[in-house]
């Protein structure tokens, strides 16, 4: 398969990688509007553009489009590549708004193009265990269920001049760092309602123009309640990612970045299974694959669920003081 990638930056570095070395991929094209990113790459012989549109202007043949540009962009060059007659792998988030997922999937049904979003945790070990631990019901009822995320980010990320930190092409931080959390949170135990957050932005006030920190608490439509903590503000590095569940017939957490460890397990009749610890880097080439299966067996995306995730995302915000 012939891929274009657009957006060569931190991430899209991790695909030119991952792409290079898949056995069904090709890179067709890369595109990048720095102008010193696509001289980068004239080595390799790959075509490179500073634009969207001077790439669909080439007459270039490919076949997919990894889209890993800022925020929000996502959603118009996603619609744009579709309509191009690509399938398209999205960055998280699919979008900052839920009418602007709501097209991407509109428009790649009416391509007959595939649409999805890397969620690469859900391909951890520790992830997939959690979620038939749960679909088995093996835990019951569903108690209480909270996320903390107490993270850094300090003026080493949020840099002059970077789309970091502004409202309009980052989102905030429920969308750009804790997105994929929420998408466990929905993984795992469904949609929420009965939304409170509170917000403040503590230490970034010369940084972004958004949060830094909040407190959310709700209720899970199928039952139990539900809070999400989380902070940038953690004075020089990172502290904390963890998930908690109190049920019916166990207590279970887990923790690290990407929710690659058991921290705790006491479960009634149940014993831990051995489990390989794998970090959300290791994951990207796992969602290639099942990108590429996708297409090539013409089986149901998880662009359905991303855009559940901006739509928690929006009413999160929407609730918030």
């Amino acid at each position: 398969m012939k891929f274009v990638l657009i957006g060569c930056g931190y991430i899209g570095k991790r695909y030119i990688s991952i792409l290079s070395q898949h056995p069904q991929c090709e890179i067709s094209a890369l595109i990048d509007t720095d102008f010193k990113l696509p001289e980068a790459y004239h080595h390799t012989g790959i075509p490179a553009f500073h634009s969207v549109d001077a790439w669909f202007h080439s007459g270039l043949q490919s076949d997919a489009v990894v889209v890993a540009t800022p925020n929000a962009s996502h959603a118009s060059i996603a619609i744009a590549s579709l309509k191009q007659n690509n399938h398209v792998l999205i960055e998280k988030p699919m979008a900052l708004k839920r009418s602007e997922a709501e097209t991407i999937i509109q428009t790649a049904k009416a391509q007959n193009k595939k649409a999805m979003v890397v969620l690469q945790n859900r391909f951890a070990p520790v992830s997939g265990w959690l979620k038939k631990l749960i679909d088995s019901k093996q835990l019951g009822n569903i108690f209480l269920v909270q996320a903390n995320c107490f993270w850094n980010r300090d003026e080493r990320y949020y840099k002059k001049d970077s789309w970091h930190g502004t409202k309009e092409m980052d989102g905030g931080c429920l969308f750009t760092q804790f997105s994929h959390f929420i998408d466990t949170l929905y993984w795992l135990f469904g949609d929420i309602k009965n939304i409170c957050s509170k917000f403040s932005n503590f230490n970034h006030g010369q940084l972004t123009e958004f949060e830094d920190t909040g407190s959310i608490h709700f209720e899970f439509v199928q039952g139990g309640l539900g809070c999400l903590n989380f902070t940038t503000a953690v004075w020089d590095k990172s502290f904390e990612s963890s998930l908690a569940i109190i049920a019916e017939n166990g207590t279970v957490k887990i923790s690290g970045q990407y929710m690659e460890r058991i921290e705790y397990c006491h479960i009634k009749n149940y014993d831990v299974p051995g489990l390989d610890s794998n970090a959300s880097a290791d994951n990207h080439g796992k969602m290639i694959d099942a990108f590429i299966s996708s297409i090539q067996n013409d089986t149901v995306t998880n662009a359905e669920e991303a855009l559940h995730s901006v739509d928690i995302i929006e009413r999160m915000y929407a609730s918030g003081s």
